[in-house]
């Protein structure tokens, strides 16, 4: 195999390895976005199950909460389910800003890795020109 050969096949090995990777990424990337999304969801659903918490206790302070443990409702002190449905809102935003961090640096990533990509393609087409 002559030189030229050895190049063209080293530099297609490297670019099936950097596409590998880049569809890595991109799997990744799309999983992430699908977790924001859940994310999302419960947070809006937890913000909806606080205000309705905020307004039965504005409306009838001596309401009673009830919290559904499988398949039985048990009684639950409201200030106690306010300070459970607070963290929950909580815990899920530190969540959503991790995950948003992370999706963050994946496109960056896939970006880096496109372009890397793309240089290979074009010193591919220069080395099979010459040939």
């Amino acid at each position: 195999m002559s030189s030229k050969q050895q190049q063209q096949q080293q530099q297609r090995e490297r670019l099936e390895a950097e596409t590998m990777e880049f569809q890595k990424l991109q799997k990744e990337y799309s999983g992430l976005v699908g977790s924001r999304q859940q994310l999302e969801s419960q947070l809006q659903e937890n913000e909806v199950v606080e205000q309705e918490l905020k307004r039965l206790k504005s409306s009838d302070p001596g309401a009673r909460v009830y919290k559904m443990v499988g398949p039985v409702l048990v009684l639950q002190d409201s200030a106690e389910a306010g300070a459970n449905v607070d963290k929950r809102i909580e815990f899920i935003r530190g969540e959503m800003a991790r995950v948003d961090r992370r999706i963050e640096q994946l496109a960056s990533d896939q970006e880096k890795k496109s372009v890397a990509i793309f240089k290979l393609q074009m010193d591919m087409q220069g080395v099979s020109q010459e040939a």
